[in-house]
């Protein structure tokens, strides 16, 4: 589970200095001389990029949650 979860937090935390744009766009950015909007444009692409991942992550963890919150009560009556 360790192993799982270090995976995890390096694979988002990496993810995060990487700066996605088209080719077309890094082409006309680099060309101008306002580099402001090209780091708008870095900004806005990583916070599209990141809402679904996080959406999916939120709704993964609340199913896990649900599941194994059931699976634990299943097992006391058991004991009992």
């Amino acid at each position: 589970m360790k192993r799982k979860l270090a995976f995890i937090f390096f694979t988002v935390f990496w993810s995060i200095q990487i700066w996605p744009q088209c080719a077309m766009c890094r082409a006309v950015l680099e060309s101008g001389d306002d580099q402001a909007a090209a780091e708008g444009i870095n900004d806005g692409i990583i916070f599209l990029m990141a809402i679904p991942y996080i959406l999916v992550a939120v709704f993964g963890f609340i199913l896990y949650k649900k599941f194994n919150k059931s699976s634990k009560t299943k097992n006391t009556s058991e004991v009992l």
